[in-house]
């Protein structure tokens, strides 16, 4: 199926693999907080849970090998914590996103952001790539009864968007995200995580690119014509 960009109203991004290469980061806050509360779970184990909001991977992973004197709360707290650092230290965008972003801009597209990350992360990610400006509403799980594959968190930003679902575009990286959006009727570009093993079930989404440079490229071909 052909993206053609003027169908839509809005475009919805996801936040992490998909504006920062934050897959990794997640893995090594995730890893060493784990381990200094007396866990054995390597970064491998996290592939389990990729685009489940934070406090669904820590319940998941407490489940398994329930931690002593520390409570799930406290081990959350600790892995944000260590993320912001983390993000401070590392925070760039992919490749393509700013231009992207001003791209869209200039088409006069509705931009929201629908993420299962933190609001207090989702401010330290935007403020780190000189970004917040260029979204027009930005809404985190946390924030939601269900997180991702629910279709809440893209739902509540249509709605702030005033957008009908059937007109909003979104970008995604992993199937949980593919599948939140495609049960709020949404269409769906893939741009796939690389640190993930290869998840045949993406094939979901409705158009797929390597990059957001090459969705970018395909877009501007085809309006120029």
């Amino acid at each position: 199926m052909k993206l053609e960009i003027n169908n839509f109203d809005a475009v919805i991004f996801d936040m992490d693999g998909v504006l920062i290469d934050s897959e990794p980061l997640w893995k090594i806050a995730m890893e060493q907080v784990f381990h200094s509360v007396g866990s054995t779970l390597t970064k491998q184990d996290f592939q389990k849970t990729v685009g489940l909001r934070l406090d669904e991977v820590i319940h998941f992973w407490h489940q398994h090998e329930g931690w002593k004197n520390v409570s799930p709360r406290e081990v959350e707290m600790m892995i944000v914590d260590r993320m912001k650092e983390l993000i401070k230290q590392n925070g760039l965008p992919l490749v393509g996103v700013v231009e992207m972003l001003h791209f869209l801009k200039s088409q006069g597209k509705k931009i929201g952001l629908a993420t299962s990350s933190y609001r207090v992360l989702i401010d330290t990610v935007l403020s780190e790539l000189k970004i917040t400006d260029l979204f027009d509403f930005t809404h985190s799980a946390e924030d939601e009864q269900f997180g991702k594959p629910h279709p809440a968190v893209y739902l509540a930003v249509a709605e702030n968007l005033n957008t009908p679902s059937l007109k909003c575009l979104v970008i995604e990286d992993s199937l949980n995200g593919i599948i939140s959006a495609k049960a709020a009727r949404m269409q769906v570009v893939c741009i796939p995580e690389k640190t993930h093993h290869p998840e045949p079930k993406l094939i979901l989404a409705d158009y797929h690119f390597e990059t957001m440079s090459e969705m970018l490229e395909t877009i501007k071909t085809d309006i120029e014509r």
